[in-house]
């Protein structure tokens, strides 16, 4: 016989902060599948934070009974998005595999025959450090704010606008906030068509943004590309070995593709392995999403710093461009600037179109894509030093 009574009992469990997260977690799966933003992010994240006030959370455990050598034992065992936590995100897994389909995707010959668009990789990330300031000065301003250190630098992490980046740094050091720094950092990735352009043409006039480049770079041979992954994998493990697991998974994947000789690894990273990988990190941060953790004063204060350190990230990003077009004589168009972050390739087609918008014949796609490419290594390697500098401190 079937008792009403308890079936409107768990109805009646949902507290009104459950509801709003559910109604939040609904809010993203509109976005992703209406606005199409970042869809392959959104739509399980949101999913994670249905799951999530529905009693399924990434940290729920429950008990059972078994009979172990004749005596019942009571356990306590963990639900299934508690395991893919455990399993993807506890052990970094998620975002290392992450960035193994990444490297695949990644052309580095517009930086390798462009070195000096390292220097924009560099400015792009200005946002993690001030944003990271700025954090630890709210925090004593604002009593209720009960950050840290550890807290602040993963708040900062945004201003790489790069989610594995911000879930790797986020859950070694902070992972009581990774539900919001990983909303924050896929969302604002989702919205740069939105937010770069108008910051873009604020900080450049229209003689700027019509300024054509030359591309006749040096030619790259592929004994470069298959040894500059080496290189860099070597290079950043001695000099910031925080930064080493994404950095290898990045050029692993990377010397995968331009070694040509497993193109079945190389499709496979580019296709299932990341596509799973995706999947599953977004299913688990979803699920760190319940209501206790996510709808309070800090989560509304992370959002709004994640915000500031995407725009400070631009704004550094062109105004270096203007520097370059100064020190240049007018050569460099500042809107490569804007690429310098990690969001490859999407900064730099958005930087391309608006020069387009100026002038129909202006292609500056190779040049922004080696910023664009600059900035991927330069947020990974900016996460790592953060990371290495918060865990020496703490």
């Amino acid at each position: 016989m079937i008792s009403f009574n308890g079936i409107f009992e768990t109805f009646y469990l949902l507290s009104w902060k459950e509801m709003v997260m559910i109604a939040i977690g609904l809010v993203l799966i509109y976005l992703a599948i209406v606005r199409e933003y970042e869809p392959t992010l959104l739509l399980p994240i949101g999913f994670g934070c249905i799951l999530a006030n529905l009693g399924m959370s990434s940290y729920q455990t429950f008990q059972a009974t078994e009979i172990i050598d004749g005596e019942i034992v009571t356990l306590t065992k963990s639900g299934f998005m508690k395991v893919l936590y455990d399993a993807g995100i506890g052990t970094e897994l998620f975002p290392l595999l992450i960035f193994i389909g990444v490297g695949a995707m990644i052309d580095f010959r517009p930086l390798l025959a462009m070195p000096k668009m390292v220097i924009l990789g560099a400015a792009g990330q200005f946002g993690i450090y001030g944003t990271l300031i700025l954090a630890s000065a709210m925090a004593k301003w604002i009593p209720n704010l009960n950050w840290g250190l550890a807290e602040s630098a993963s708040i900062g992490t945004i201003g790489a606008i790069d989610g594995p980046t911000a879930i790797y740094v986020t859950s070694k050091i902070a992972p009581q906030i990774l539900g919001p720094v990983a909303v924050a950092a896929y969302s604002y990735m989702s919205l740069i068509p939105i937010i770069q352009p108008p910051i873009m043409k604020a900080l450049t006039s229209k003689k700027d943004r019509m300024i054509r480049m030359e591309y006749a770079p040096r030619p790259v041979s592929d004994r470069a590309v298959i040894v500059f992954p080496m290189l860099v994998t070597i290079a950043i493990s001695i000099i910031s070995p925080d930064a080493a697991p994404l950095i290898a998974a990045l050029m692993l994947g990377n010397l995968m593709k331009e070694s040509k000789v497993v193109e079945r690894l190389d499709k496979a990273a580019q296709n299932e392995i990341i596509n799973v990988s995706t999947l599953f990190l977004g299913l688990t941060v979803g699920g760190t999403m319940t209501g206790d953790q996510f709808l309070n004063f800090g989560v509304l204060i992370i959002m709004v710093l994640g915000l500031f350190a995407f725009v400070l990230d631009t704004v550094a990003g062109v105004l270096f461009g203007q520097l370059m077009k100064i020190i240049t004589g007018g050569k460099i168009n500042p809107l490569i600037g804007a690429c310098g972050i990690s969001a490859f390739p999407m900064a730099g087609r958005i930087a391309a179109q608006i020069a387009l918008e100026e002038d129909d014949g202006n292609f500056i796609l190779m040049h922004a894509m080696g910023a664009n490419t600059a900035g991927q290594l330069g947020s990974v390697v900016a996460g790592g030093v953060l990371l290495a500098l918060v865990q020496s401190i703490l």
